[in-house]
């Protein structure tokens, strides 16, 4: 394992782009993986491993000790001290593992089926991790991201996604009304107004595409006219609206439910 020390080293600036711009990521094509977790799961799925880089401190971890042995030969090992760590780090609160991996290639553009998720302007990387975690837990194999959205491979995105990337297709900057126009199930938007259905009198086990918008605005108004039906989730009197993220779970497992329950 080599150990680098100083700032000016080349493999420092790069994480630290890595780490901190989203236009150092789309230029170089990798991105960073953050923690044991994130890096095993990769591993797991045999994305290639381009780098790793442990702090002095995280080299003394007995997951990361086993996780490199797991991981063998397969990638370069760089050991930073801890200072130096937290400097290239992409959160607050260093986990003393990294490593480099490629963005992957965009996904084939063909017509969507199965179910979806479709999401219109999710920018929080918390929120878009924690939605795309779901869906992979759901069941669903394929999301959808338009142009206002958060890079999908952003660090702090995959930290919250906890592998589902490695599960998922993930279309980014999609012209979402465009691609939905051959959907074949349903299009069902998160939304009150006229029509609006609750979500449990719905019959939710056919084909859907799932759409849900930005925290605050929702979604847009030519995405919303592509639904197919407005759904509610029913809540106590007085509370307006759920975390996106919430009512993603919400809607998804009452999906599951339906269908487990055939």
């Amino acid at each position: 394992m080599k150990t680098i020390t100083s700032r000016d080293n080349p493999l420092v600036k790069r994480l630290h782009g890595l780490a901190h711009a989203g236009r150092e990521r789309r230029a170089r094509g990798e991105t960073l993986l953050d923690g044991a977790h994130l890096v095993a799961a990769a591993h797991a799925a045999r994305w290639p491993l381009k780098a790793i880089i442990v702090s002095e401190s995280g080299a003394r971890r007995a997951e990361h000790e086993r996780l490199l042995e797991a991981v063998g030969e397969e990638a370069p090992r760089y050991l930073l001290p801890d200072a130096l760590f937290r400097h290239v780090s992409p959160v607050d609160a260093p986990s003393g593992l990294l490593a480099i991996i490629d963005l992957p290639q965009a996904a084939a553009a063909g017509a969507p089926a199965g179910n979806l998720v479709v999401l219109d302007g999710v920018q929080d990387p918390g929120n878009l991790g924690t939605i795309l975690r779901t869906a992979a837990a759901a069941g669903i194999r394929r999301a959808l991201l338009g142009p206002g959205c958060a890079q999908a491979w952003s660090p702090r995105v995959l930290r919250a996604g906890m592998g589902a990337h490695f599960v998922l297709e993930i279309e980014e900057g999609v012209a979402l009304c465009e691609r939905l126009e051959a959907y074949p199930g349903r299009c069902l938007a998160t939304a009150l107004g006229d029509g609006a259905a609750p979500l449990h009198a719905l019959d939710l086990r056919g084909p859907v595409a799932w759409l849900f918008g930005a925290e605050g605005q929702g979604l847009s108004p030519a995405l919303l006219a592509r639904a197919d039906q407005r759904v509610i989730i029913p809540m106590a009197p007085g509370i307006e609206s759920l975390n996106v993220a919430a009512a993603v779970a919400v809607c998804l497992f009452e999906q599951v439910r339906q269908i487990q329950a055939r």
